[in-house]
């Protein structure tokens, strides 16, 4: 990761960028372009496409019981800390589309074809370590709130989780560790991928600059995180079709709202 760090960062695009202060409008701009985006260049189909597989399995193994069934919860969740990753072609088709480019659904495979695809595949390694590390505290707080023992099916594990100290313990704990996650994705990533597609500053940069947009604006981010998660939980409702619609919305929103936040 260093070696790709160090190599991206010999270029002339390695100057550190500016960071605006941003306010409520902004995000407010940031999210009617990023629906208009999404009117004007549809993907719903290729979201569909990803996701029912990958929820259906998630959900199968889990209903069939055994040590998966209590992560169900923590792996839906995960969705939004990855969301990032599979927004990276959404933010290439707002790329184009900015530039005046043709733009097509295939350009969403043109980010392979990135100069800065060695730091992007790095962060990228970075967050599915996150994930996994997101899994085990998971597993963790359910151990030391429920104990060891496995529930028989999903909805002895609902009823536990519901009518039980313990389950309301878990809810509890499991969500403060859950938004320490959250926070640590967006302060990396809310304008580090969009950044590293729209200059090759390497990945030390890229995620410094994410970090200092932040820093720089906490409360507007904050109020863009608590966005980002009211979106994905109202998509996950009906059956995780509405997924196929907020991911790429968000996606080409939060390419936006890099435009605003960092100085081109």
């Amino acid at each position: 990761m260093a070696q790709v760090s160090l190599a991206s960062e010999a270029n002339p695009d390695q100057v550190e960028p500016v960071v605006r202060a941003i306010g409520f409008s902004d995000i407010r701009i940031a999210l009617t372009k990023g629906y208009e985006d999404f009117m004007e260049m549809p993907t719903q189909l290729i979201f569909l496409g990803v996701i029912y597989p990958i929820v259906g399995f998630v959900a199968a193994r889990a209903a069939s019981g055994g040590a998966l069934l209590p992560l169900l919860y923590p792996l839906v969740a995960g969705l939004s800390l990855m969301g990032p990753i599979a927004a990276l072609g959404i933010y290439e088709l707002s790329r184009r589309h900015e530039k005046g480019l043709p733009t097509t659904w295939l350009n969403t495979f043109d980010v392979l074809r990135s100069p800065a695809i060695g730091s992007i595949a790095a962060l990228g390694v970075v967050m599915c370590v996150i994930f996994v590390a997101w899994l085990f505290a998971a597993q963790a707080v359910y151990r030391g709130t429920m104990g060891d023992e496995l529930p028989d099916s999903f909805w002895a594990l609902l009823g536990q989780v519901l009518t039980t100290g313990a389950g309301w313990s878990l809810i509890l704990w499991g969500n403060m560790v859950g938004f320490f996650f959250a926070l640590l994705i967006l302060t990396l990533t809310v304008v580090s991928f969009p950044l590293l597609l729209d200059r090759n500053v390497g990945l030390r940069v890229a995620v410094r600059t994410s970090i200092r947009a932040v820093l720089r604006n906490p409360v507007p981010m904050a109020a863009w995180g608590i966005i980002v998660a009211l979106l994905l939980a109202l998509g996950c409702l009906p059956l995780f079709v509405g997924l196929a619609v907020v991911m790429p919305v968000l996606g080409h929103a939060t390419w936006h709202l890099y435009r605003r936040v960092v100085d081109a």
